[in-house]
C-alpha cells in the first residue's frame, strides 16, 4: 500500500516504539523493570539473525520452558512462543497460515496450540478480516501486554523497532503480507551471503524524517531523504513498505527497500516507487496488472511474486 510520506503524518506511531530503551529484568517482582532477558531463540526457520552483541543474556529453560518475567507476573513460554512474541513485535501483523509456514516449519499443529496459548495468556490477540477474494484471514498481532513482556526482557536485538495491535484495520492484510515479502527477500539475501538482517518498517523511517523535517523544515527533504538512503520524487519522500539491512559477505553494510504493489496502485504511485530504486513485489497473479501500468509509463523494473 502506498505510503509515501508527507508531513504531517502521525497517525498509527503512538505504539511504534523502539526498545532500545528497553532495560533487563533479573527477577519477579513489582519493578516492572527487574527481570529475565534472553535473545530469539534460534528455530529450525529463519528469522532476522543479529551480531551476538545486540543479544542479551541466556535464558535458562527448564525442560522446554523458561519464566520470563513483566513486573510482577511470570509467563511459562516455549522457545517457539518466544519467537512467535519476537516475530510479531516486529512485524506487527503476521497470518497465522504464515507463521505456521515460517516459524514451526509447517507445523500447523504445533502453531495453532502455542498460539492459543498466548492469546489465553493475553499476549496475542488473533482477528478475522477480509482477505483475498472476500475469504476470511486469521491474523496475529501482540497485545500491549505482549508488547510490554517483550521489551520489558529486551528480546528483540538493541534498536529493533516493536509494535503491537491492529492500528489500522483496512491494511491490516497488506502489512500482514510483509512478514511473507520478508521471508522471500532473505532467501535471496542469505544465498548471496548476506547475514545479520534487521527487519525496519516504513512506520520507523516515517517516524524519523517526521521528526528530521519538523526540525530543519521542508525545505530539507533532499537532504533528509539522501541520510535515510531514500529519493525525493514529486516533493515527497516515498518510503518503502520495508527495508532489510544486513551485512555483505565483506562485511560491509547493505540494505534493500521492498515495496508490495497490489492492483490498487495508481500509476504515479507505482512510477514513484520505481523512480525511487525499490524492489517490487506483486502478490500471487498481479505480476500482469504490474506490468501493463509500467508500459504505460514507460518504466522497466524486475517484479517479483510472492
Amino acid at each position: 500500500m502506498s505510503r509515501d510520506f508527507t508531513p504531517p503524518d502521525h497517525d498509527g506511531f503512538g505504539r511504534d516504539l523502539p526498545d532500545s530503551d528497553a532495560r533487563p529484568v533479573s527477577s519477579p517482582s513489582q519493578d516492572r523493570d527487574q527481570g529475565e532477558r534472553t535473545p530469539p531463540p534460534r528455530a529450525q526457520q529463519r528469522s532476522p539473525e543479529h551480531p551476538r552483541e545486540d543479544r542479551g543474556p541466556e535464558i535458562s529453560f527448564r525442560d522446554g520452558r523458561a519464566v520470563l518475567y513483566d513486573r510482577d507476573r511470570g509467563y511459562s513460554l516455549s522457545e517457539t512462543e518466544i519467537r512467535t512474541i519476537v516475530e510479531l513485535g516486529k512485524f506487527r501483523v503476521i497470518a497465522t497460515h504464515d507463521l505456521s509456514q515460517h516459524a514451526y516449519a509447517g507445523n500447523r499443529e504445533l502453531a495453532d496450540r502455542e498460539v492459543h496459548k498466548l492469546i489465553r495468556q493475553g499476549l496475542v490477540r488473533k482477528g478475522t478480516f477480509e482477505g483475498p477474494e472476500a475469504n476470511p484471514r486469521q491474523l496475529l498481532t501482540l497485545t500491549k501486554r505482549g508488547h510490554r513482556l517483550l521489551r520489558a526482557n529486551r528480546l528483540a536485538p538493541q534498536g529493533q523497532a516493536v509494535y503491537y495491535g491492529f492500528v489500522k484495520p483496512r491494511e491490516a492484510n497488506h502489512d500482514a503480507d510483509l512478514y511473507r515479502l520478508y521471508q522471500k527477500e532473505a532467501t535471496r539475501i542469505e544465498t548471496k551471503g548476506g547475514r545479520n538482517l534487521r527487519v525496519i518498517l516504513d512506520y520507523e523511517l516515517k517516524r524519523k524524517i517526521n521528526r528530521e523535517i519538523a526540525r530543519l523544515g521542508t525545505e530539507a527533504r533532499p537532504e533528509i531523504a539522501a541520510r535515510h538512503g531514500l529519493q525525493v520524487a514529486r516533493n515527497k519522500i516515498p518510503v518503502p513498505d520495508l527495508r532489510i539491512e544486513y551485512e555483505t559477505p565483506d562485511g560491509d553494510a547493505a540494505r534493500v527497500n521492498l515495496e508490495l504493489v497490489t492492483e490498487h496502485y495508481r500509476g504515479r504511485h507505482v512510477a514513484d516507487k520505481v523512480h525511487a530504486g525499490f524492489s517490487l513485489y506483486t502478490p500471487h497473479g498481479e505480476a500482469d496488472h504490474l506490468r501493463r501500468v509500467l508500459d504505460q509509463h514507460e518504466l522497466t523494473a524486475e517484479i517479483l511474486s510472492l
